[in-house]
């Protein structure tokens, strides 16, 4: 993402950039030590890109999911009694649909977010309200 800033700042060009990061980076998760910090990380840079990049009028947020149901995340994901302690967690009781990953993405770079910069965009049905 820096490096698309700086192409962006090069050519003159505003609007906005979005990281994808984890509910991980705002809970810590058993065996997953590497995954929450890198999460929490990214989630930092971005706050620090959107104050240094906003005077150039661009914008840079997170979306942070919970399981999303990619092809990987169906493997990993479908056996109940794996994802039971996860599912529970989760008040609207499902994980991420890819679209619903999308769907917020192009939420952040459209006009209708024009105020939104530094903010991560929990996509985690709840999860971290439980």
């Amino acid at each position: 993402s820096q490096i698309v800033a700086r192409q962006m700042i090069a050519l003159g060009v505003q609007g906005a950039i979005v990281n994808v990061s984890s509910q991980a980076s705002k809970r810590a998760l058993r065996d997953h030590a590497v995954y929450c910090s890198t999460k929490s990380a990214l989630d930092m840079l971005s706050k620090v890109m959107a104050m240094e990049l906003g005077p150039h009028k661009i914008r840079v947020n997170t979306v942070n999911p919970t399981v999303v149901m990619t092809d990987m995340g169906r493997i990993n994901w479908s056996d109940p009694q794996k994802s039971a302690a996860m599912m529970n967690r989760i008040p609207l009781g499902k994980f991420a649909e890819v679209d619903d990953v999308v769907n917020s993405i192009l939420f952040l770079l459209s006009d209708k977010s024009a105020m939104t910069t530094g903010s991560s965009l929990m996509i985690d049905g709840g999860f971290l309200v439980s």
